[in-house]
């Protein structure tokens, strides 16, 4: 036999020690994920099973066995199913949570999760919660097809090591086995057992068997009872998703999401229909209440589980979801699929692409009756899944609208946390506003703050404040609702008021030079100089051109590394402002004059600030500004 020493990485050992202290008041929730563990193992061994008989070995059933032993102070979790090799036990069990370590620890670290543990499901190390009820874990495994000296055992005390050796194991399959605390032996009696497999696990494919003790009357003497010991399967093992909906409690539907996404929070909505016609399929589908943490990672799992005839095919079928979906969990059964189809199979498969039309319209018409029936529950979905849904408007043009209809948004009209939707917007619209209006901003009081939004405010016109980074790339897919053109107020040309032409041309006519001046000096930075239709009290602003990068996109951007060509933008001055008026002074004097070169750098880092950027020389900035103040502290005293 070769044993092996090893030792779990730094922030796996922080990331144990803050689990099983933080969550430790959800000591019961560790059997459930062992017992899903043990089933997602059956799945895959019932699958493969399929084409290589055998894998199922001398074993007629596929079951999952609980085993308590007082004596030993041991519980045991074992199942037939597929086992592991000894690379495939050191991947599983020597890293944890591979996808968001950090980010695991820093939520156990700076949220309040004593009742808060659905933490363990959104970064799939529920098997570690075995260590909030036991000091000493046991693994002992054998991968199916492979000989009984293939056989592995897997041991740790969460003392930051954990030891690997090679075995001999006569069946395939896996015993987990606990060395439970001395203040957590409850979990060796019967009743405490059945009762946190029926909550947790009842609707589990396959059967959970425990051995207890019963009195039964006595063959020999009539009337005698005795004690026989015997095999109890403790779940009913009831496909729900293909029960009529009458027959399941609210509870009940509740229980089976916490077992399919390993969430331990209750869904804010469940789905349940069967689809007839062209193709025949039963989904249960299940809206989460918190979005999960690492749904923006790369290797976030999507899709339903499928079911072909109740047998479980692959357990995330992306086929059957569009991407910007991904957060919906669930079951999809399907009566038309062959047993033995891939995910190759399923990528041109028509009776796929019809489910998922289904499916996409059945979810997104749960969206909408929320919006208009349940709008509370619907503004807690939305601010927790809204952005991953908003990537609809891109991605799936025929659903475009539909799409758009979902999103709200706060308005320059609108109180704090009160929300719009599109359509609303629309709907209110005075009858010469001919676009809708959005500004982005990082928070409601910045947007509201604006210089942007001056000639809006005198308008009366409303704008939807968004501010997510990425509404502006939404915006721009979107690109009208309603007939309506969707434009940023920092962006583009702006005339809300429609002057005569002739006032027009005459002021235009009188700053002619000096904007000449203005974009001569600033050549290297601005695009062009022009009069502003957005300005009534600010002196000037940048703007981009119609259809460019809005500045807050630009900034995300950047800070992820990404190249972001050059966006030279446009200054737009405002005529009417005093400073002009006292500049075109200056300019008529002396076109030539330092103080109106000194000015105009002023004016252009002054409209780098209203945007949100810094000016191009801080510095610089800093001392004309300074000089300024001392002039001008020098005229008053």
């Amino acid at each position: 036999m070769t044993r092996t020493n090893l030792e779990f990485k730094t922030e796996v050992k922080q990331l144990l020690d803050l689990m099983i202290h933080s969550l430790y008041s959800h000591t019961e929730i560790f059997l459930r994920e062992l017992i899903s563990n043990a089933s997602d193992a059956i799945d895959r061994a019932k699958y493969e099973s399929l084409t290589n008989s055998s894998l199922m070995e001398n074993d007629k059933e596929w079951k999952i066995r609980i085993t308590s032993d007082k004596d030993a102070g041991t519980l045991t979790v074992s199942d037939n199913g597929l086992g592991m090799t000894k690379d495939e036990i050191i991947e599983a069990l020597g890293t944890i949570a591979r996808s968001g370590t950090k980010e695991f620890m820093a939520a156990l670290q700076n949220k309040d999760v004593k009742d808060n543990p659905e933490l363990i499901g959104q970064f799939g190390v529920g098997f570690y919660s075995s260590f909030m009820v036991a000091d000493r874990v046991a693994v002992i495994s054998r991968k199916a097809g492979l000989d009984r000296s293939s056989g592995v055992r897997w041991e740790s005390a969460a003392d930051g090591h954990y030891t690997v050796e090679d075995i001999e194991k006569e069946k395939k399959g896996t015993d987990v086995i606990l060395h439970l605390k001395e203040d957590e032996k409850k979990y060796l009696e019967e009743w405490e057992i059945s009762s946190v497999v029926r909550r947790y696990s009842d609707y589990i494919e396959h059967p959970v068997v425990m051995e207890v003790e019963r009195e039964k009357e006595s063959e020999l003497k009539k009337g005698e009872k005795v004690k026989i010991r015997e095999d109890e399967t403790l779940n009913s093992m009831k496909a729900i998703w293909l029960k009529d909906k009458s027959d399941i409690t609210e509870e009940e539907y509740n229980q089976f999401y916490k077992h399919v996404s390993h969430d331990f929070s209750d869904p804010a909505k469940v789905i349940h229909y069967r689809a007839e016609g062209t193709s025949e399929f039963s989904a249960l589908l299940y809206l989460p209440s918190h979005a999960p943490m690492d749904l923006f990672y790369k290797d976030y799992k999507i899709g339903p589980t499928l079911y072909v005839k109740r047998v479980q095919i692959m357990d995330h079928c992306e086929q059957l979801l569009p991407l910007y979906l991904r957060f919906v969990k669930g079951v999809v059964d399907s009566a038309d699929l062959p047993l033995n189809v891939s995910r190759e199979i399923l990528q041109s498969n028509r009776l796929v692409e019809v489910m998922n039309k289904s499916i996409t319209k059945k979810i997104l018409d749960t969206l909408t009756e929320m919006k208009e029936k349940e709008f509370d529950t619907y503004l807690k979905f939305y601010k927790e899944f809204g952005r991953v849904l908003k990537e609809g408007i891109h991605y799936d043009f025929s659903r475009k609208e539909k799409i758009a209809d979902l999103l709200i948004y706060e308005s320059t009209k609108k109180g704090a946390d009160t929300y719009t939707t599109l359509q609303e917007y629309v709907d209110t619209m005075p009858k010469e506003q001919e676009e809708i209006y959005y500004i982005l901003g990082s928070s409601r009081t910045e947007a509201l703050s604006s210089p942007y939004l001056e000639a809006f405010k005198a308008k009366g016109y409303e704008v939807l404040v968004m501010l997510d980074e990425v509404d502006d790339f939404i915006m721009n897919s979107l690109h009208e609702y309603k007939g309506k053109k969707v434009k940023s107020v920092v962006k583009g040309e702006i005339e809300l008021d429609k002057k005569e032409e002739k006032e027009k041309k005459e002021t235009e006519k009188k700053f002619k030079e000096m904007i000449e001046l203005i974009k001569h000096q600033l050549t290297d930075d601005i695009k062009d100089v022009r009069l502003s239709g957005r300005l009534k009290e600010t002196a000037c602003c940048l703007v981009a051109e119609e259809g460019g990068m809005d500045p807050q996109m630009e900034k995300l951007l950047k800070s992820m590394g990404q190249d972001v060509p050059e966006n030279k933008r446009i200054l737009e001055i405002n005529p009417e402002h005093a400073l002009f008026a006292a500049m075109k002074e200056v300019f008529d004097k002396d076109p030539k004059s330092l103080v109106l070169e000194e000015y105009i750098n002023l004016l252009y880092d002054q409209a780098l600030l209203l945007e949100g950027s810094k000016p191009k020389d801080p510095g610089a900035f800093a001392a004309a500004v300074t000089k300024l103040m001392i002039k001008n502290a020098e005229k008053s005293a």
